[in-house]
């Protein structure tokens, strides 16, 4: 059989989050894999309570890893590292990663216990990875993080160019700046057969603007501030940190980061040598001492997380900062869909406090970090190549990519998780369907998405919780007695009488007339207790709870 050229993403296909993106080279089913990305997206209530992460499921790669060459990791967002310090010790491949992502790559591992000696820190262009069958060189681009870059992969079926997430931005404040000159040299030293690129906004008409922009509407704004200022954006936004740094000292301010988050990034950048000149800050203490005009705050949770200082704040008090009305608060960033929610909480609790808040609807005090419709065509324009995968998008987002790519003469599809593409001819083609799920960080474990952990906390948050417990003597009969306890249901229901107690006295009459038979079977009397329960549940409150039975026996002397 001939060999052939597969794409697999097994993550951020279909999402927007999660990346993970296998290539292949070689003979059917046993081609050499290279693994681009792995990150991790957020839980959120409704669907994952109390899930702290979400992760791509390995488990086909894993059991391929064999063939795996090496991971490269394009740039250092939380949706392409984050999935490092967990999954690595699956996988055990080299990590290829720039200079600072290699930084936050690092803190991933030793976080979690795994070795750092298989990280490898790369050079940009003209320096090649060898991996395989795979060349593979780093191409710096803009982005919203420092050091993003998209990956040129050669192969012997052709050459890919990976985009990563990127901007045609040429004055990003930090990091590298898109160069147009080095894209035309990429475009006019081979044909380019497979552009993957990034689908995240693509339904945005106009064309993108460059992180500089924001330096002056920014200065005015804190300058025009008569109290306390508090502005909060992504803490991997290097240069929106640096840019709001800048502009409190020019107002007169000095310049608080809160947030482990911030801080390490900060740290990371300057140690790395990306991030030069970033003014002074002061610790929370010192910040509580100075009068509120002189003081800004530059804080995590844009996107609402819990526990971070944004909703900290909104609560009234933080490591010994509180709000107070008069005071400014400034979401210097976009709210990502699906966190509207947590963030509109943050906003009405600060409204409560007095405290003014802006936001960044209108475009003037943030932009974006991916390339919009226009800024798109204008690398399909470039490139030229035979064929488009969209990625990095939500379905209607990868769609809407591929009939852009279509209406101008290329070959495209939409591939979601699981997809396995040979793109070895002329069109992409589909030739198998790898199952693809969702790895939950729980405290500190991994669960499977079909280890049932959270669809059974989703029917204890819907439907409430009641555990009945009865005892079997010596002779094997029930005592009349039922201890009914609920959790997250009424006291009382349509009777008019304590809940638990009307369950018991059911309950009791059950045990008075039960079979024989019936009580010597565990499971019978389970079910039968189960269902006694659940029946006056409905009938006295609506609903039907999760019910844990105990059944509790006597031993005869």
């Amino acid at each position: 059989m001939s060999e052939r050229l597969i794409y697999l993403p097994l993550g951020g296909a279909g999402e927007i989050g999660m990346n993970a993106y296998v290539y292949g080279y070689g003979r059917p089913g046993k081609e050499r894999l290279i693994l681009v990305d792995l990150g991790v997206t957020f839980g959120d209530m409704d669907s994952a309570p109390g899930i702290d992460l979400i992760m791509p499921d390995m488990r086909w790669l894993e059991a391929n890893r064999d063939r795996l060459e090496a991971i490269f990791i394009t740039h250092g967002h939380e949706d392409h590292v984050g999935g490092l310090g967990h999954l690595w010790g699956r996988l055990k491949a080299p990590i290829y990663c720039r200079r600072f992502t290699g930084a936050l790559a690092r803190m991933k591992l030793e976080e979690y216990g795994q070795p750092v000696d298989r990280l490898r820190i790369v050079e940009p262009r003209p320096a090649v990875v060898e991996a395989g069958p795979f060349r593979v060189q780093y191409v710096p681009v803009s982005h919203s993080i420092p050091e993003s870059a998209a990956l040129i992969i050669d192969t012997p079926a052709g050459r890919i160019v990976h985009s990563g997430d990127f901007k045609l931005d040429g004055t990003p404040v930090v990091g590298e700046a898109f160069d147009p000159i080095l894209w035309h040299d990429i475009a006019g030293e081979a044909p380019i057969k497979v552009l993957a690129c990034d689908s995240t906004n693509v339904f945005s008409t106009h064309p993108g603007r460059s992180e500089a922009v924001l330096a002056n509407p920014l200065l005015d704004f804190v300058m025009a501030q008569k109290q306390m200022v508090v502005a909060t954006t992504f803490a991997s936004n290097i240069a929106r940190l640096k840019t709001l740094a800048e502009a409190g000292v020019a107002a007169g301010r000095q310049v608080c980061l809160l947030g482990r988050a911030m801080r390490k990034m900060v740290t990371a950048a300057i140690e790395t040598g990306i991030l030069t000149n970033f003014p002074k800050v002061i610790g929370p203490e010192k910040a509580a001492e100075l009068p509120r005009d002189k003081v800004l705050l530059i804080v995590t949770g844009s996107q609402g997380e819990r526990r971070a200082a944004s909703m900290q704040l909104s609560m009234g008090r933080y490591l010994g900062l509180q709000l107070k009305e008069g005071d400014s608060f400034l979401f210097s960033s976009r709210t990502i869909p699906g966190n509207e929610t947590p963030v509109i909480r943050i906003m009405n609790n600060l409204s409560r406090l007095g405290v003014d808040v802006y936001d960044a609807d209108d475009g003037m005090y943030h932009v974006s970090g991916h390339a919009n419709r226009p800024d798109l065509e204008a690398v399909h324009d470039l490139l030229k190549p035979q064929m488009l995968i969209p990625m990095h998008g939500e379905h209607m987002h990868l769609r809407e990519h591929m009939m852009l790519g279509k209406s101008k003469g290329m070959a495209s599809a939409v591939v979601t998780n699981g997809m396995m593409m040979d793109l070895t001819g002329p069109v992409p083609r589909q030739v198998d369907e790898i199952p693809t799920g969702r790895l939950y960080l729980d405290g500190n474990t991994l669960i499977g998405s079909m280890d049932g952990v959270v669809r059974d906390r989703i029917r204890l948050a819907l439907n409430g919780h009641a555990i009945v417990s009865i005892i079997v003597d010596e002779d094997d009969n029930p005592l009349p007695d039922a201890w009914v306890e609920t959790m997250g249901l009424p006291a009382q229901g349509r009777a008019g009488v304590p809940l638990a107690r009307h369950v018991e006295s059911e309950l009791a009459e059950f045990l008075d007339r039960v079979d024989a038979r019936v009580v010597m079977d565990d499971k019978r009397l389970d079910e039968a207790i189960r269902k006694i329960t659940r029946q006056v549940m409905m009938e006295e409150i609506g609903k039907k709870p999760e019910v844990t039975v105990i059944v509790s026996r006597l031993a005869a002397d």
